[in-house]
């Protein structure tokens, strides 16, 4: 199979935009023919108080930006969250919790590990996002019912240390490595709006290319401004740029869910729109995304009846 490089995106990158995103949208139809969009959740199951230095998180116990510190969520508050979402048309369930990362051996990790148990019974794909992990960890999470893992790049292995000091890109490629070979799909992605450059982008795009196997989902966020960090005064991202990099994710992973991730509450409808149209075919769902703000729930049904897309639809229960 062809792996894209650098070139080879910013030859498909510079295209005239409607050319691009009318290859996308074939791409696209090609292998999703069901045209449909998958609804996920994200929860904060443990907040704030994190040990690392992204510039661009209200998590981080480096900066001064209002968050308390919080525990673990108990798992009767998770499940019920969980079951709404479900209810509400989510197919994935999403927990994060605001760590550098986790071993086998730590008590939070056997009180995650049990959480993941519980919410799996749901039928929903169980999805974690918990930092750095050893092999082990990710074997044990991949046994306890997760189904994928999010670790995403952020940005270019260049303009990574501008962003982060306190881990390095070699490490992100260490824990998806780990993710892969215990049997999890990954799902890995990065932010837009973090003052890189659209080459930036590009290379970010290509690491995920040379993926093996390729990410079951790209999250494409774009940068929610936080008061507190250093990146609180970042301008929006372009609407076209969004759009460009969609149609280019969705043509050299054709496979893969592209996520419409944080950011969506910046955009228009129209915009959002665009982006559906270039191979956007899932979105965090819910009125909040760990700390930033989402387009509530009732917004999303009503944009996705008005654009005609379909939703997935979940796995059935089994019955205990």
């Amino acid at each position: 199979m062809f792996r894209h490089d650098f070139a080879s995106l910013r030859a498909l990158y510079d295209r005239p935009l409607f050319d691009l995103i009318g290859e996308a949208r074939a791409v696209y139809l090609q292998h999703w023919p069901q045209n449909e969009v998958q609804l996920c959740t994200l929860l904060s199951i443990k907040t704030g108080g994190c040990s690392e230095d992204c510039s661009y998180c209200a998590q981080s116990a480096h900066y001064d930006t209002g968050l308390q510190k919080e525990t673990l969520l108990p798992l009767p508050q998770i499940l019920a969250t969980a079951e709404r979402a479900r209810a509400n048309g989510s197919t994935r369930f999403c927990m994060g919790a605001a760590w550098r990362g986790v071993t086998e051996k730590d008590a939070k990790f056997q009180t995650v590990l049990e959480t993941v148990r519980e919410v799996s019974k749901l039928g929903m794909e169980v999805c974690v996002t918990l930092g750095s992990l050893t092999p082990e960890a990710a074997r044990q999470l991949r046994e306890a019912g997760v189904t994928a893992y999010n670790h995403n790049l952020d940005t270019s292995p260049d303009f990574y240390p501008q962003i982060v000091t306190t881990h390095t890109f070699q490490d992100r490629l260490d824990t998806i490595d780990s993710v892969q070979k215990a049997g999890m799909a990954v799902c890995c992605g990065g932010i837009i709006g973090l003052g890189e450059t659209e080459d930036d982008r590009l290379k970010m795009l290509a690491v995920l290319c040379g993926f093996d196997p390729a990410p079951e989902s790209v999250p494409i966020n774009c940068l929610m401004p936080m008061e507190g960090t250093p990146l609180a005064e970042q301008p929006p991202v372009d609407i076209f740029q969004l759009v460009r990099l969609i149609a280019v994710t969705r043509i050299a992973l054709p496979k893969a869910r592209v996520r419409l991730s944080a950011g969506r509450s910046l955009l228009t409808r129209e915009g959002q729109a665009l982006c559906f149209y270039a191979g956007a075919n899932s979105i965090f769902y819910g009125d909040k995304l760990l700390t930033a703000a989402n387009p509530g729930t009732d917004a999303d049904h009503a944009l996705l009846k008005e654009l005609n897309l379909g939703i997935t639809e979940p796995t059935p229960l089994v019955a205990s």
